[in-house]
């Protein structure tokens, strides 16, 4: 099997070969819902850090009765697949307060008993200072003790030096895969390229390079795909379903970069070592591309998705969030003049977390490429 379709194979349900494998070696496994969460430090307690989906998620009529429809999809879906066990291999939960909707999951989840022994509320400051990088700082620092309390280890500065520089190595390894999709005849499309971050989210990081490295090595050798009819970029929200991504390339649109949390921003730029380490992964995580929750980071932002699109010779943006998501729709506002000051077309989706609407997706993104002259 190649590297390629092992990692594709990795992403279609809620477990995995590798998460069954851990499991089976009565190895702990925590959740968690923001790329703002250190994945490191569980990582050097031998803690398999897991992004929570809900794939297939059909309703949500148990988590309807705690949250209102104005709560988005993605927290329903996520509390009813709770509700129904189906998260019941992980041994713990991070929440962070990236916003109300996932303050109220943690709330319900921790009030109806449906959470964890280990539930963790991670506190990301919203600006960016060198005040905000030190509570950052005593934040990791509480989330070191309490795993360490709860699953009985030590996390030594040996190993969280380690697992820094494994978690660069991806970081590295996905900037490489990342400037190969920039290419005029890219190696992947983009739903190849997200199933190839998620297998990321929940594997262990060790296998994931070692996959990584191989994938590398073979499409070195693939030829390219040519034949789309525009090249585009997703900015937005976190999506983490490869099947939207697919009802876009369907019509001829090539994915070729993105800025999401389950993309570029994630990986784009490494943990610096130095002599406090706890420090390192504050500033990194801060500083690094950010998501809506970051107050003061509005203009950058909207910077960072022209750069994107402008170094990957993107004909468009398609920019998607998930209805209610009140953070997204204020940076669209800001996104929208400075891509037309660029002169970069700009599709505005909104969407549900489940892909029920496939129709006016195909419908808005066939009359965006007609408008783009593709």
């Amino acid at each position: 099997m190649s590297a390629l379709e092992e990692l594709l194979g990795l992403t279609r349900d809620l477990t995995n070969p590798a998460v069954q494998d851990w499991k089976a070696k009565k190895g702990k496994i925590v959740g968690h819902f923001c790329s703002y969460v250190p994945e490191e430090m569980l990582y050097a307690a031998n803690v398999l850090p897991y992004r929570v989906r809900a794939p297939h998620c059909t309703e949500t009529t148990l988590a309807d009765v705690y949250m209102s429809h104005f709560n988005c999809s993605f927290v329903r879906s996520c509390l009813q697949f709770a509700y129904e066990g189906k998260y019941n291999f992980l041994d713990g939960f991070v929440f962070t307060n990236s916003c109300d909707h996932t303050r109220r999951l943690y709330d319900v989840m921790r009030e109806t008993g449906v959470g964890k022994p280990f539930m963790h509320f991670l506190s990301v400051p919203h600006k960016v200072s060198v005040q905000s990088v030190a509570y950052y700082r005593d934040e990791i620092s509480k989330f070191k003790e309490n795993i360490e309390n709860s699953f009985g280890v030590e996390i030594s500065e040996k190993n969280l030096k380690e697992a820094i520089q494994v978690y660069n190595e991806t970081r590295h390894l996905l900037r490489r895969l990342y400037e190969l999709r920039q290419e005029k005849a890219p190696p992947l499309t983009g739903e190849e390229s997200l199933s190839i971050l998620l297998a990321g989210t929940a594997i262990p990081r060790d296998q994931y390079n070692e996959l990584l490295k191989r994938l590398l090595e073979e499409l070195s050798k693939k030829k390219g795909i040519s034949d789309y009819r525009a090249r585009l970029m997703i900015a937005g929200g976190g999506c983490d379903n490869p099947d939207y991504y697919g009802a876009v390339e369907e019509l001829g649109g090539l994915i070729v970069t993105d800025s999401l949390c389950l993309g570029s921003r994630y990986f784009w730029e490494p943990v610096e070592l130095g002599d406090d380490l706890l420090l390192g992964l504050a500033k990194a995580y801060l500083n690094r591309p950010s998501c809506a929750n970051m107050a003061d980071k509005v203009a950058e932002r909207s910077e960072f998705v022209k750069e994107m699109a402008e170094r990957s010779k993107a004909d468009g943006v398609v920019f998607q969030r998930m209805r209610y998501c009140d953070l997204w729709g204020g940076q669209l506002l800001h996104l929208e003049n400075r891509l037309k000051e660029a002169n970069i077309p700009l599709l505005a989706l909104e969407r549900e977390y489940r892909l029920d609407d496939v129709g006016r997706l195909r419908t808005r993104v066939q009359a965006f490429l007609e408008r783009i002259g593709r």
